[in-house]
């Protein structure tokens, strides 16, 4: 089938079988192939400038903040002072945006291995690129296995955004990862990744979460909303080396004048607190 068909663009993936999700287009801004991927940004008529790497929506204008501030402040509110933060992905620069909100944390550095992605959002999606103008950024092009490699017990939180495993993201999920990832960790760090829906995906989130938990002495599964997701919901694993972590009690709470401040658009602390609340179907398959 053809992707733009009538002025529409239609993304379909081996990872959610029959099913599709279509939007309708304006303007095809960018599109290039990267050294890693096919990169394509779009203008729509209800989403506003969309991201597509290798067919696969990254973001969109519309809901994008959703997923940015929840991968990003969940982990940090979960930590008692994530002064030094390790952002792994993330080239759109939508989770720096957020990370460099958090009255705690002092530096940031972010390791993404396509320096392309980071040039088109820089052009054409300023909303997120934003973050990089963060003066608590340092921002390197490369391997994140690589950079963790050389840094040892340095950070307090890494972040990893991902795209979905396929292509060049497959080893973000995989168990040598998350060990690599603890070793890069000071006491009681935390780590927090994409994990996939639990509508289309339940095999990946049971198969990553496992992998956090032989990694990690505290591990959980947190959900959020995005429309322009497969199934309009995806999760992050979330794993601490701190035993007396409650993930579902922020250290840190937010009043209603600091989310303003902040121009928090989705994460509160209530917000937090129910993204650990998981149906009953999806408890059942993850305590198997």
């Amino acid at each position: 089938m053809d992707s733009f068909k009538k002025n529409w663009f239609t993304e379909v993936c081996e990872m959610w079988p029959g099913g599709s999700f279509s939007f309708e287009v304006k303007e095809v801004l960018h599109k290039e192939k990267s050294k890693y991927q096919d990169i394509l940004v779009l203008d729509t008529t209800s989403f506003g400038r969309v991201l597509v790497l290798d067919g696969i929506i990254q973001c969109t204008q519309k809901d994008e903040f959703s997923y940015q501030e929840m991968i990003s402040f969940l982990p940090l509110c979960c930590h008692k002072n994530p002064e030094k933060v390790l952002i792994v992905g993330g080239g759109d620069g939508g989770v720096a945006r957020e990370v460099a909100k958090h009255p705690l944390v002092k530096e940031i550095v972010q390791v993404e291995i396509d320096d392309k992605v980071i040039e088109v959002s820089k052009k054409y999606l300023p909303f997120m690129a934003v973050g990089f103008e963060s003066k608590k950024l340092k921002l390197h092009v490369g391997d994140g296995f690589e950079f963790m490699k050389n840094h040892s017990q340095e950070f307090d939180v890494i972040i990893t955004d991902s795209s979905d495993p396929v292509g060049p993201a497959v080893s973000l999920f995989q168990e040598n990862y998350f060990a690599l990832m603890k070793s890069a960790l000071k006491p009681n760090g935390i780590v927090c990744s994409q994990a996939g829906t639990f509508w289309y995906s339940m095999d990946l989130v049971s198969s990553t979460l496992k992998i956090c938990k032989n990694q990690f002495p505290k591990a959980a599964y947190a959900t959020t909303s995005v429309p322009t997701y497969p199934s309009g919901q995806i999760g992050f694993v979330i794993g601490s080396l701190d035993n007396d972590v409650q993930f579902d009690k922020p250290t840190l709470t937010f009043s209603r004048q600091d989310e303003l401040s902040m121009n928090l658009r989705y994460y509160s602390t209530d917000v937090h607190k129910a993204a650990f609340a998981l149906p009953t179907f999806v408890k059942n398959e993850l305590e198997k």
